[in-house]
């Protein structure tokens, strides 16, 4: 995208107070009462994000879910209609074009949800190779996605009337006020949640009345800020960070996404022979014992030498230290527990090794 894209519920963020700040192309929301208390909100009663920039695309057609189960790399066949799974859409050599979430609608439909700035990689890669009579479609704009967060997320919803007995990655459609939302058991913060999809042009009426019910709540509108506080707790990857064309699945851990026993995929034969021969760095989690805020593309060091580089850094509001995630070269000799360096702008900064994620996930 050439030019900056703007959501649907913009101008209602401005009078809301939100601050903003430009993130895969997109001009994003990043904070209304502050990071801190917007993080705190969510792991303890509620937060409200609006992340409608997410890509949106529908694959239908005779076969649709038997096409998505050839390219994309987690097995679509453990779910079926009703239910959503994370997956990747990888390149031939492994690396990874976009991470996203299919929804399994019907075995004609499947609705996938990439992240903003790699939609169009996503919809190009499944045209290229989708047979005939199975259309992709790029419908950016068709939803706006706000994510309900915390522990009193399905107080919040029940309150609208709005379903909340799924299980976690279950989905169902349903209205508020005449706009038709679908609501899935998902989010992106280890807490218990939900992502709502309503369409995009009515999406204030539904967004207006989720802001009055977490307000009673007790929670806090959220933005960009909380939502890379809250994900780098739990370990999440975020592409461009932790996933990308250079950084494979199991580089990443994220191995679990994949249907090995699948006969295709997108590169399937270079993750199995990445498989075979263990991949030559892991995401691991760094947890600072001394002060200081770790960042994103800084030095791990084990006394002089590098044995990698941060992907991720901030500071946990919940543990209050700062953590960061970062590819550990495997040949290390670098086990959690361990204690290395980070270089931060030439000041050696201490830290543990751990095993992500930081914090204690309430998803289910």
């Amino acid at each position: 995208m050439s030019e900056l894209q703007h959501g649907p519920l913009e101008e209602r963020h401005r009078e809301l107070g939100a601050s903003f700040a430009e993130f895969g192309g997109w001009l994003m929301p990043v904070s209304y009462a502050g990071t801190v208390a917007e993080h705190n909100a969510t792991r303890n009663a509620v937060g409200l994000f609006d992340v409608s920039h997410l890509g949106k695309a529908t694959v239908a057609g005779p076969g649709a879910a038997a096409f998505i189960n050839a390219t994309l790399t987690n097995d679509l066949n453990r779910i079926g209609p009703g239910k959503a799974q994370y997956t990747l859409c990888c390149n031939e050599s492994g690396g990874v074009i976009d991470d996203l979430i299919a929804y399994y609608v019907a075995d004609d439909e499947i609705f996938l949800v990439p992240n903003a700035a790699n939609t169009a990689a996503v919809v190009a890669a499944l045209k290229e190779v989708a047979p005939a009579g199975v259309t992709i479609t790029d419908e950016h704009r068709s939803r706006a996605v706000l994510a309900v967060q915390g522990p009193r997320s399905t107080e919040v919803l029940a309150g609208l009337g709005l379903p909340t007995e799924m299980d976690y990655m279950a989905f169902a459609d349903a209205s508020y006020a005449g706009v038709p939302v679908r609501v899935c058991r998902s989010g992106y913060t280890g807490e218990h949640g939900y992502e709502l999809l309503p369409e995009w042009d009515s999406a204030q009426v539904v967004f207006d009345a989720l802001v009055a019910a977490v307000a009673q709540a007790g929670g806090e509108l959220a933005g960009l800020g909380a939502r890379d506080t809250l994900r780098t707790e739990m370990g999440y990857p975020l592409h461009g960070h932790e996933l990308s064309t250079d950084i494979s699945p199991l580089q990443a851990r994220c191995g679990w996404a994949i249907g090995w026993k699948k006969e295709a995929f997108f590169g399937r034969e270079a993750l199995q022979a990445e498989k075979a021969a263990g991949p030559a760095r892991l995401l691991r989690g760094l947890r600072a014992t001394g002060r200081g805020v770790l960042r994103a593309d800084l030095a791990v060091l084990d006394g002089d030498r590098q044995v990698g580089i941060t992907t991720s850094g901030t500071f946990s509001p919940t543990l209050k230290a700062g953590i960061a995630l970062a590819l550990i070269d495997a040949g290390a000799g670098i086990d959690d527990g361990a204690q290395v360096t980070v270089d931060v702008r030439g000041r050696a900064l201490e830290c543990e090794v751990v095993a992500p994620p930081f914090v204690t996930a309430k998803t289910r």
